[in-house]
């Protein structure tokens, strides 16, 4: 570990921060077995293996527009290497993938890739005759720029106001781009290493051509030293792999049954997260990104006066398969044609609707992988570590409801007992006997003794929380203390990593962050991590 930094890890289920049907999944409920092929396990990836031997993918073309990718980027040498691995059959990926969001956006970006690589180092040593390689598909086609083009920092939202439309990917760098890194430069520069973060931000995002290519080279910036290698599947020869699920989708929309069906199952014990339509691709050209409608066999491009014939959407297909982007449903079925994968790593709602994938996956011969749940991880500043102690509470504490925490630290410091927890056994026994003693004069009286009970407990009930309200207020400075340190660890009452951002912390403390970040990954065995710094 870092010296810099000290980690423990938590369950999942200590936490009390995540869905039941992640929970349900990491404990091997029955009930979701048959939405999945292998357990999250050396046993399972083992399986996969040997069942991805039967899938084989054009390793050929992955790695020449991998190659063009990535020709003539600096500091390529580590990523290059796992390239060339990828033509070897025994060579397999381990992939992750998000949308292009501004700047990485929240932190699971960060963790998600972590957890990917790490997989990737353990697997090769515990599988030492294959090779695994780490992969980041980059979501870019995303065409939801309200989710994409924000983040936080301390606490204060920081956004980027562009006007333009379509896939975030295909936008370019503008005057609003360049008023955003101002702003945010302003914070940082306050940082011991804000100066090279701010650098790099503007050699990746504003002078690159688009959104996907600046976040495909910030992307390597942070991870190549990895082997990362970042996957860009707006590519006209990637999608024409997905020619005939494509076609099948546009004119026979076998997807939408199958999934349909199994969402129906999923759904009698768990929530389905994802919905599929008659057709699951968007057209995308230009500035567009709209759904595909078909009405009385004419195709409409949603939001637009664009339409085609059957023969002409067939014809467009064939020509411009760049033009053609899948939604949530398709999207896993492109990874998995293109990519050699044996492993997705992904968070509990991407998951989620990988679950209801399966059997389209089986329909159109794709090979569906093992589904790891991404790690998580808190990162403490020294500054919270020691209010922590100070108020006498441990990490695992700190997930507990505020007014729990402070109601309990108030108690262990008052001078007198806050409740009558035997005066109320004691006076509940009394009733008990003047019950007893009424209901063999009249049995309907006994209603009338436990109404009597119930209002004077109801009434030593009010009196405790007033006793606890009073002894409070001995402690504001301490409550305005505990609150402080949760909204830091915990901002707006979630998670931290689901709010901050992590240029912050490479601000604060460059690359030791992302190597102890790194280095506390698990891989096989998923865990929540705080990361304390020391």
């Amino acid at each position: 570990m870092s010296s810099n930094f000290d980690c423990r890890l938590l369950s999942f289920e200590a936490t009390g921060r995540f869905s039941k049907i992640t929970i349900d999944y990491l404990n091997n409920d029955p009930q979701l077995r048959e939405f999945y092929n292998f357990r999250p396990d050396k046993n399972g990836i083992k399986e996969a293996i040997e069942q991805r031997k039967n899938f084989p993918v054009n390793r050929k073309l992955l790695v020449e527009e991998l190659e063009k990718q990535y020709k003539d980027i600096s500091g390529s040498e580590t990523v290059l290497k796992n390239i060339e691995l990828l033509k070897d059959e025994n060579t397999f990926t381990v992939c992750t993938a998000h949308q292009p969001n501004i700047f990485t956006g929240h932190l699971y970006y960060i963790y998600k890739i972590l957890h990917a690589i790490k997989l990737a180092e353990d697997c090769k040593k515990e599988f030492p005759e294959y090779n695994f390689v780490p992969v980041f598909f980059v979501g870019s086609e995303d065409a939801d720029l309200d989710e994409l083009n924000h983040f936080t920092l301390d606490g204060r939202l920081y956004k980027w106001d562009t006007q333009q439309k379509g896939a975030v990917g295909r936008m370019k760098p503008d005057k609003a781009l360049n008023q955003l890194l101002a702003d945010v430069k302003g914070r940082l520069l306050a940082e011991p290493f804000g100066e090279e973060v701010i650098k790099d931000l503007a050699e990746c995002y504003t002078k690159s051509k688009n959104i996907e290519e600046g976040t495909f080279l910030f992307t390597h910036r942070l991870f190549s030293k990895y082997g990362l290698i970042v996957f860009l599947p707006d590519n006209a020869a990637f999608k024409r792999e997905m020619h005939s699920i494509f076609e099948d989708d546009l004119f026979t929309h076998s997807a939408e049954g199958i999934v349909t069906k199994t969402s129906e199952a999923l759904s009698a014990h768990h929530h389905a997260q994802a919905y599929p339509r008659d057709i699951n691709l968007f057209y995308m050209k230009d500035d567009i990104r709209e759904r595909i409608v078909e009405n009385a066999g004419t195709y409409t491009v949603h939001n637009t006066d664009i339409r085609f014939t059957k023969e002409q959407l067939q014809k467009e297909l064939n020509d411009h398969p760049e033009r053609f982007s899948p939604n949530v449903i398709l999207r896993g079925l492109l990874q998995e044609k293109v990519l050699p994968g044996i492993i997705f790593v992904g968070g509990g709602g991407e998951l989620a609707y990988w679950l209801q994938l399966k059997d389209v996956f089986d329909h159109f011969g794709v090979a569906y992988p093992v589904l790891y749940l991404r790690n998580s991880f808190m990162v403490v500043e020294k500054k919270w570590t020691e209010r922590i102690g100070k108020l006498g509470l441990t990490i695992t504490d700190t997930f507990k409801n505020e007014g729990e925490l402070f109601r309990n630290y108030v108690e262990t410091r008052a001078q007198y007992q806050l409740s009558f927890p035997d005066e109320r056994t004691s006076i509940q026994n009394l009733f008990l006997e003047m019950e007893d003693k009424a209901g063999k004069i009249d049995v309907t009286l006994q209603p009338h003794v436990q109404v009597l009970f119930k209002g004077i407990d109801k009434r030593l009930e009010q009196l405790e929380k007033k006793m606890v309200s009073a002894e409070k207020k001995k402690h504001e400075a301490a409550g305005r203390q505990l609150h402080q340190l949760l909204e830091a660890l915990f901002p707006n009452g979630g998670l931290q990593e689901r709010t901050e951002n992590y240029i912050l912390f490479a601000a604060k403390w460059g690359q030791s962050v992302m190597d102890a970040l790194h280095q506390a990954s698990p891989s096989f065995e998923a865990a929540f991590g705080v990361l304390e710094e020391g």
